[in-house]
């Protein structure tokens, strides 16, 4: 999503994790996905390839330019990471039905209890689009596939129109794999 808000052509390779290409099992000790590969530079840590990229292509900015304000959406970031990708990939990745109904219940409980924070701000508590939003947009367009469905109240309301202004932006809907353009078209 990145790469797609600042307009940079890039080739992307899709790779099963249980059969990496030799030139990611080469470039990354960790042998994860996703891996950034620039000429001679490897980055397999997304906050660090998402904030590499804001620096490298500087139009439009993905983070303020106040050190304050960008401290403020770095936080931002890290509580998405700790608090809701944990429970990301536990649903992506438990069999048992109690870890998936409680990662689906805290999930959900904790975007519909912020959901009124979307109405101060056009986006995710910031005036302008940035980094913090394309990390929390792609967890709000999967909520399908985990089974979870925001419902429509007065609460909640200001989450529904932020998702719809994410998700119909145009680097939001370039940055789609088929798979996850799926998500939406049934």
């Amino acid at each position: 999503m990145v790469l797609a808000e600042k307009g940079v052509g890039v080739e992307v390779v899709t790779a099963d994790p249980q059969n990496l290409p030799r030139d990611v099992l080469e470039a990354n000790p960790y042998a994860s996905l996703p891996t950034l590969i620039d000429r001679d530079l490897t980055l397999y840590e997304p906050r660090i390839m998402m904030e590499y990229l804001d620096e490298r292509f500087p139009h439009p900015p993905l983070l303020p330019v106040y050190p304050v304000a960008r401290a403020e959406i770095r936080q931002y970031i890290h509580r998405v990471e700790q608090d809701w990708c944990p429970l990301v990939d536990s649903l992506l990745r438990s069999r048992s039905k109690d870890q998936l109904a409680n990662a689906r219940k805290q999930l959900a409980d904790g975007l519909i209890s912020i959901a009124p924070i979307f109405a101060d701000k056009p986006f995710f508590m910031s005036a302008d689009f940035s980094l913090l939003d394309c990390c929390l947009a792609p967890i709000l367009w999967r909520l399908p596939v985990f089974d979870i469905h925001i419902p429509l109240t007065r609460q909640t309301q200001p989450l529904l129109d932020y998702m719809q202004r994410v998700f119909t932006r145009e680097s939001f809907q370039a940055s789609l794999s088929d798979w996850e353009r799926s998500i939406h078209s049934a």
